[in-house]
């Protein structure tokens, strides 16, 4: 008891406690799915057991970010005054309690230690280098069929099962997270070298399987660290990095059947939409009809929205007046996140996630964060061409990297204050 009760007010068991949380986090993002859902149970005991509490909640209270996923919740909570669909908002209400749960331990429990937050960062791209290579491996064993397959539109899953738009966004964070990391100065040689072949790994991946989400987040970023260098005056290596993904992906098309597979059907696809054909077939130009359905909706309940839950319903009926001749089974939903939130939210809801997502930014020590500023690069790119927060990988994904980044960050920088 004596040396359990030292373990407690040393916050020892506080901090291992988030640390095992992380770490689920991070394995159930790769693997196991189970994990995921206990993670944020484990961080709500870790920030139960800190053995101070009362001071970590106020700083939970003075945490941005944190104060914004509450409100988040807040406001679905709010729109039960007007949704219709009670079934759907009551699921919704219980996904969306890793909102509360991340930030909560991010804020109150101990915080990790620089090498424990470097392990659990190496963890997740040495993780996901080693899935995207193992993928890799299954698509070199047959790449005709999977080229074959690359050019009627469809992907290839990775092999723990993650569906390819998620898991091109990991590889992308992977790629981002090993350059960035391999620079801290707790990372050994053996490390600095893992990590950077990690990142390598990420990028050929990308590459060779043709992830066209994946791509664009990817030189999305490229693009923006490439203007950062200018803004900071490294002009030389601005320059370079902004001639790099010009060249790049026209290196890619010339020398990947699959790059070249993509892009044709790409080009194909759109086709379809913008000529008036039939798009039951087609996977983007029915993307773009549900964009057009998803504006008129939120154009006609521009304030509120139609409610969180209601979206499904509101696209259904909106299909009823222009179906763009899709057969019921082909009416898809909208695969931007930004048109989702104001379907549901309206102006309002929209304004409250811009908030979340670029609020961070708003701190100078936003930009002085790379992973943090890569994450939000590479998310707010993703959500222009997909609704990752209804995916539950998506959710995860997102509500992990935002309380390990942003929250964290945040608390460092009130406590750096304080002091």
């Amino acid at each position: 008891m004596p040396s359990f009760a030292s373990y407690y007010s040393s916050g020892r068991l506080s901090q291992h406690l988030l640390l095992l949380a992380a770490v689920a986090g991070v394995v159930g993002l790769l693997a196991a799915r189970a994990l995921v859902a206990l993670a944020p149970v484990v961080g709500t005991v870790a920030a139960l057991a800190s053995p101070h509490l009362r001071h970590g909640l106020h700083h939970y209270y003075r945490n941005r970010p944190a104060l914004c996923a509450a409100v988040w919740v807040a406001f679905l909570l709010l729109s039960s005054l007007y949704t219709s669909e009670w079934q759907v908002w009551r699921h919704e209400v219980f996904r969306s309690l890793p909102w509360l749960a991340v930030p909560l331990a991010f804020t109150v429990a101990v915080p990790l230690t620089g090498r424990q937050r470097l392990g659990v960062g190496s963890l997740f791209v040495l993780g996901t280098a080693t899935v995207g290579l193992a993928t890799l491996g299954r698509y070199l064993l047959h790449p005709a069929e999977a080229n074959e397959a690359i050019r009627i539109g469809q992907n290839m899953q990775a092999v723990t099962r993650i569906f390819h738009v998620p898991f091109g966004v990991m590889l992308a964070l992977a790629f981002f997270g090993g350059l960035t990391l391999r620079r801290a100065a707790l990372a050994g040689p053996v490390l600095h070298g893992a990590l950077l072949a990690a990142a390598m790994a990420a990028f050929i991946t990308l590459h060779v399987l043709a992830y066209r989400t994946g791509l664009l987040v990817l030189y999305a970023g490229l693009l923006a660290y490439g203007l950062w260098l200018l803004s900071r005056r490294h002009a030389l290596l601005g320059l370079g990095l902004l001639l790099a993904v010009g060249l790049t992906p026209w290196l890619a098309y010339r020398a990947l059947p699959s790059v070249r597979q993509r892009v044709g059907t790409t080009v194909w696809d759109v086709q379809q939409f913008t000529q008036g054909h039939d798009i039951n077939d087609y996977s983007l130009a029915r993307r773009l009809a549900a964009v057009e359905t998803a504006w008129q909706v939120g154009r006609q309940h521009w304030l509120l929205g139609v409610g969180p839950a209601d979206t499904h319903a509101a696209m259904q009926a909106q299909y009823s007046w222009h179906n763009y001749g899709l057969r019921p089974a082909n009416r898809v939903e909208v695969h931007n996140q930004y048109l989702e939130a104001l379907m549901g939210g309206g102006i309002v809801g929209l304004g409250l996630w811009l908030a979340i997502l670029f609020g961070p930014l708003f701190r100078r020590a936003g930009w002085r964060n790379p992973a943090l500023l890569f994450f939000i690069v590479v998310q707010a790119t993703v959500m222009l061409v997909a609704d990752m927060l209804s995916l539950q990988i998506g959710l995860n994904l997102f509500i992990f990297g935002y309380g390990f980044l942003a929250v964290a960050q945040e608390r460092r920088f009130s406590i750096s204050n304080e002091q």
